[in-house]
């Protein structure tokens, strides 16, 4: 589905990896509780495996490998240990204030769409000092976290606007696949390395936060592709 018929109304931006350097925490955080049970992971082995995943969505991969002994609180026991991790560890993506200070300039709403739990979101978020208070969509609060469009419809739906008037900030092919099934217009933040496919997806790719502001103006154009 693709979106860009309609003027710019709303920003959404990921949390993990887009507005907070979360990623590191979480991976070693999951890496050691697999390790603990039974399956030696490193934090880049499950950077590579899991980016962008629900921990709920991850648990049927786990329990493949680790077999029905897996307690059924995994998921919430390691959202609980990543949270208060986070309280101490988290930091801002550099750039990541003056991205949405860029967006609240242009005099767009913006908003939090994020496969993380709400707790781990106010852990993240705070830690950083940034306010999202009423902008922020977890995966708890609909039937699908990403790569189905669920997040990215009902954040769209709280602001009152169409999705083809949203333009989305990911930084993980599952974060796009789902903003793209919704309908809307992607910009991939990629950091580091090589460009994993993002652009095939279907978002535009900046190295950068300091970028944003140029993707922002691109996006009001009604032809953007």
């Amino acid at each position: 589905m693709s979106g860009g018929n309609e003027s710019l109304a709303l920003v959404i931006f990921d949390c993990d990896g887009v507005l907070v350097d979360s990623e590191p925490v979480a991976n070693r955080v999951v890496a050691a509780s697999l390790t603990e049970l039974g399956w030696p992971m490193t934090p880049a082995e499950s950077q590579q495996r899991f980016l962008g995943q629900a921990l709920p969505d991850m648990r049927p991969m786990v329990a493949s490998r680790l077999g029905e002994g897996l307690a059924a609180r995994w998921a919430a026991e390691v959202a609980e240990r990543v949270a208060e991790a986070m309280l101490t560890e988290a930091e801002a993506v550099p750039g990541a204030h003056a991205a949405v200070a860029a967006v609240e300039a242009r005099g767009l709403p913006w908003r939090v769409a994020s496969n993380s739990s709400h707790a781990e979101l106010a852990a993240k978020l705070g830690r950083i000092g940034l306010d999202a208070a009423g902008r922020v969509h977890s995966f708890e609060d609909v039937p699908r976290g990403k790569p189905a469009p669920d997040l990215f419809l009902a954040a769209a739906a709280a602001e009152g606007v169409a999705p083809g008037a949203c333009l989305v900030v990911e930084d993980s092919l599952v974060g796009i696949a789902g903003a793209r099934a919704a309908g809307m217009r992607v910009v991939a933040l990629v950091r580091h390395g090589e460009d994993g496919g993002h652009r095939q997806a279907g978002a535009r790719v900046i190295r950068d936060l300091e970028e944003l502001p140029t993707m922002i103006e691109a996006a009001a154009d009604r032809n953007w592709r």
